[in-house]
């Protein structure tokens, strides 16, 4: 019994070695797709893309993000190019990469960092990750507007200094949403995700604008579509969900935060070259508007001694709204399958249509 399980054992080991070794042979007999990855990923999916048996990777293995310069050689001759929103895809990086370039991948649900009319020129296709992240962020968003509104950050740090003296009835009062009028800048998935989460607090209407109205996505929550001027006008919460475009970049100016209430709370998770900075500045500085939560800004990291970050109605989080274990796997693992199939001619779980 001994002897035939040893046999057994030195057999199983003989088979996965000549499995091995005929994998090597195939993989040798047929040119690999090179890729490059512009940053360090989760682990589950660079395994996925070795075990794939038809990349040779090259990857700028850290958590900061690849020096132009290295990117601009990393991805000469590559076949494949798996980037996130930090790395600027245009004319220059796709000339540097040369006609073998396939397939762009991006970790990232935005494609404003990608010059779209160059890659269609080029006839590459280009994968993104719609979907995976938009709970994630609708659940920022809430948390971001509720800290906001409520005033947490000045709370927590009039705890920790020993503002926190005898009750008073009006100090540290912020704003609710029962009752309240929310609008939604873009009423795509992130913006209804969003709706969908407040209603529960006992908002009493909903507006949105957009593009065109959207009746079938709006029905869900019973929203009103109406102009961008009659959102900021009416609503007590305003919270930005639009894609960046030509036509949204600076959209949220000083012309819209004269037309909000003194009371409005502005919340911006989709991109920060959506909001002029420098007039959200005044209007929070002067009380044109009651307060503002940031996920994105201008540049990012926004620098600690930019004024923003001296004004107490104003909060600003490090962009992390799909920052949950899940959502950033989920969003590597899309990645890395829209590549792959990229690569094999097949068609990506999420291709964006040129």
């Amino acid at each position: 019994m001994w002897l035939k399980g040893f046999s057994r054992g030195i057999l199983t080991q003989l088979s996965r070695a000549v499995s091995s070794e005929a994998r090597q042979t195939m993989q040798g007999n047929q040119q690999l797709a090179r890729v490059y990855v512009s940053r360090r990923i989760p682990q589950e999916a660079l395994r996925l893309l070795r075990d794939s048996g038809i990349c040779d990777i090259t990857q700028w293995d850290s958590d900061d993000p690849v020096p132009r310069s290295d990117l601009l050689k990393g991805v000469a001759g590559a076949d494949g190019l798996y980037c996130l929103l930090t790395e600027k895809i245009d004319e220059e990086l796709l000339e540097a990469a040369g006609p073998n370039l396939k397939v762009i991948s991006t970790m990232s649900v935005g494609f404003d960092h990608l010059s779209l009319k160059e890659i269609k020129k080029r006839g590459i296709r280009v994968g993104y990750t719609p979907d995976v992240l938009t709970n994630a962020t609708a659940e920022l968003t809430v948390a971001l507007l509720l800290a906001t509104a409520r005033r947490l950050m000045e709370a927590v740090a009039e705890a920790k200094n020993g503002g926190w003296g005898t009750w008073k009835p009006m100090w540290l009062c912020g704003y609710g949403l029962s009752d309240s009028t929310v609008g939604i800048v873009g009423l795509g998935r992130i913006g209804l995700a969003v709706a969908q989460r407040l209603k529960p607090f006992g908002v009493k209407k909903f507006l949105y604008t957009d593009f065109e109205p959207k009746p079938e996505v709006a029905a869900e929550v019973q929203a009103e579509y109406v102009s961008l001027d009659k959102l900021a006008e009416k609503s007590d919460f305003v919270t930005v969900h639009c894609a960046l475009t030509p036509e949204t970049n600076g959209l949220c100016n000083q012309d819209l935060f004269s037309k909000m209430k003194k009371t409005a709370v502005f919340i911006n998770t989709s991109r920060g070259a959506v909001v002029n900075q420098d007039d959200l500045y005044q209007a929070l500085a002067t009380g044109q508007i009651g307060g503002a939560g940031l996920d994105v800004t201008v540049p990012e990291p926004l620098p600690t001694d930019h004024p923003l970050f001296a004004l107490k109605n104003c909060v600003i989080l490090p962009h992390v709204a799909s920052a949950t274990i899940a959502t950033r796997t989920a969003m590597a693992l899309l990645t890395v399958n829209n590549l792959l199939a990229g690569l094999k001619d097949e068609p990506m779980p999420k291709e964006l249509i040129l």
